[in-house]
């Protein structure tokens, strides 16, 4: 079960997190739940297979700003690489990167 503890152990900026949620851990540890299993981490490996990039943009902008917001620290900095990596809609290859931030969510979940 995730934890308050667990995520601070795995680098999350939890005081910050927790301020955003009037400090109500509850209610932090639903929200994090919620971004973490966010649509859009699914749907963004496809729009990258796919080259759509500008679509793949608009799903990891999305994304950076609900992790941003949970302050979960090592994921937001992979999707703030991932998203800049987009910004240009050059053809460049993400798949690694997409492979690190799946790899990272899947760990924050197994909390």
């Amino acid at each position: 079960m995730m934890t308050i503890e667990s995520l601070k152990a795995a680098g999350a900026n939890v005081e910050e997190g927790l301020a955003r949620c009037l400090n109500k851990e509850d209610f932090y540890l639903k929200m994090v739940n919620m971004g973490l299993t966010n649509q859009n981490f699914q749907l963004l490996g496809p729009a990258l297979e796919a080259k759509d990039f500008d679509r793949a943009f608009e799903l990891c902008h999305s994304l950076k700003g609900v992790i941003g917001n949970l302050s979960l620290t090592p994921l937001y900095d992979l999707i703030c690489q991932l998203t800049e990596m987009l910004r240009s809609k050059t053809d460049t290859d993400c798949t690694g990167l997409y492979s690190q931030i799946m790899t990272m969510q899947e760990k924050l979940l197994a909390l």
